[in-house]
C-alpha cells in the first residue's frame, strides 16, 4: 500500500474509534523541551527567538504539542484526539533527515485508566489487522513495576531515584549497576580526603559556594552518603535481583504469575493481581502478546504502561506502533499534571 494510501487508512480506523482529529502549532516554547529532554537536547532542535526574546522552537514531537495543547486550553474533561504532521529534529546522519511524519493519537484527562489503556491498545491491534504482515509481536510493559521494585531494595535513597531517572539510558543505566554492584568507583583515598574537606568547611558560613553549590548543600550531601551509605555485599545482592527482574520475558497470560513467583522468591512484598494488566491474552496465529520487564520503547516519557507492536520484515523485526502512559510528562514540563496514554504509527517502516 502507497504511503500516502495507508495513512488514509489508519487515520480512518483511528477516527472510526472516536478520535477526533486536531491541528497542532507547529511552534512551541523551547523551555518545554529543555525542561524534559535537558539541555543536551538543544542541538537537535530548529530554536530562534521572538521579538520579545522568547526563545521559540520548531515542534520535535507531536505528543509535547499535544498535551500543551489540552493544558493551554484549559480543557477539563476527557479528550480523545487524532493528528498527523511533522516533526522537526536534527539528526547529523548522511542523510540529513530532518523532518518526521507522525500519527498519533490519544487520550487525555481520563479517570478510567485501565479502560483507556485497553482502547489504545485495541485500536493499535484493528490498525495492525489492516496491514499486510506475515507476524508480529505485541510487547507489554509497565515501568511502575520497575519503579516499585527498586523502592523494595535495600538501596540507598540517591541511588533509587538515579536508577529510576537513567532506566531509559541502557549504557549508562548498565554503568549504575556496575559501581552498585561493586563500588569500584569508590576510591579510599579521595574519601578521606573528603573528610577531610567535610571537617574544613563546617567552620565557614555555609552560605559560601563553590561550583556554582551553596558549602551547605554539599555538606548535606555528604550528610546524606555519611548516613545512608553503598554497601558492597548488599549491592551484589540488590544488582542481581534488578538484572534477573528486567530479563522476565513470558506470555501475557502468564505475566501476573511469574511476576508474583519472582517477588515471593526475593522476599518483596509485591503482589501483582491478574486483571493488572489492560490486556490478557489473544487469539490470533500470526500475533503474539508477550510480557517484558525491559524497557520496549525508546522513549522516556512514560510512567506506567508500555507498548509496542513489531512486525516481521524479512527475518528481521521492525517497530510499527509505540505508545503507552505518560501522566507525569505534563507534570515534568512544569504545567497541570494530566492523565494521558496513546500511541504513535511509525510511517516510515
Amino acid at each position: 500500500m502507497k504511503p500516502k494510501k495507508l495513512s488514509e487508512t489508519i487515520l480512518n480506523i483511528i477516527k472510526s474509534k472516536g478520535f477526533k482529529s486536531i491541528e497542532l502549532e507547529p511552534v512551541l516554547e523551547s523551555k518545554y523541551i529543555l525542561q524534559r529532554s535537558g539541555e543536551n537536547f538543544r542541538k537537535f532542535i530548529f530554536s530562534f527567538y521572538d521579538l520579545n526574546g522568547k526563545e521559540l522552537c520548531l515542534r520535535p514531537d507531536l505528543t509535547i504539542s499535544s498535551v500543551l495543547r489540552y493544558v493551554q486550553n484549559k480543557f477539563n474533561s476527557k479528550k480523545k484526539v487524532c493528528y498527523i504532521g511533522e516533526a522537526f529534529r536534527k539528526t547529523y546522519n548522511n542523510r540529513d533527515s530532518i523532518i518526521k511524519d507522525q500519527i498519533g493519537y490519544e487520550i487525555l484527562g481520563s479517570k478510567n485508566k485501565k479502560k483507556e489503556d485497553k482502547e489504545i491498545i485495541d485500536t493499535s491491534i484493528k490498525i495492525l489487522k489492516k496491514i499486510n504482515f506475515k507476524k508480529a509481536i505485541l510487547k507489554i510493559g509497565n515501568v511502575e513495576l520497575f519503579y516499585l521494585l527498586i523502592d523494595k531494595l535495600n538501596i540507598p535513597l540517591r541511588w533509587k531515584r538515579r536508577l529510576k531517572r537513567h532506566y531509559w539510558n541502557q549504557k549508562y543505566f548498565n554503568e549504575l549497576l556496575k559501581r552498585l554492584e561493586t563500588n569500584l568507583d569508590i576510591d579510599p583515598v579521595f574519601v578521606e580526603a573528603d573528610k577531610f574537606r567535610y571537617i574544613k568547611m563546617r567552620k565557614f558560613n555555609s552560605l559560601n559556594q563553590v561550583a556554582g553549590r551553596t558549602y551547605k548543600e554539599i555538606l548535606d550531601r555528604f550528610d546524606t552518603k555519611i548516613k545512608d551509605p553503598r554497601i558492597t555485599a548488599t549491592g551484589r545482592v540488590n544488582t542481581k535481583i534488578i538484572k534477573e527482574f528486567l530479563k522476565i520475558n513470558c506470555d501475557i497470560s502468564e505475566a501476573s504469575k511469574v511476576l508474583n513467583n519472582f517477588f515471593k522468591k526475593n522476599a518483596l512484598n509485591i503482589i501483582v493481581s491478574k486483571d493488572y494488566f489492560p490486556i490478557k491474552s489473544f487469539k490470533s496465529k500470526n500475533i503474539k502478546i508477550k510480557f517484558l520487564t525491559s524497557n520496549v520503547t525508546n522513549s522516556e516519557f512514560y510512567s506506567s504502561l508500555i507498548f509496542s507492536i513489531d512486525i516481521q520484515s524479512k527475518k528481521n523485526y521492525k517497530n510499527f506502533i509505540s505508545g503507552g502512559r505518560y501522566d507525569e510528562l505534563t507534570n515534568n514540563l512544569g504545567l497541570k499534571k494530566i492523565s494521558a496514554v496513546g500511541a504513535a504509527v511509525n510511517m516510515y517502516l
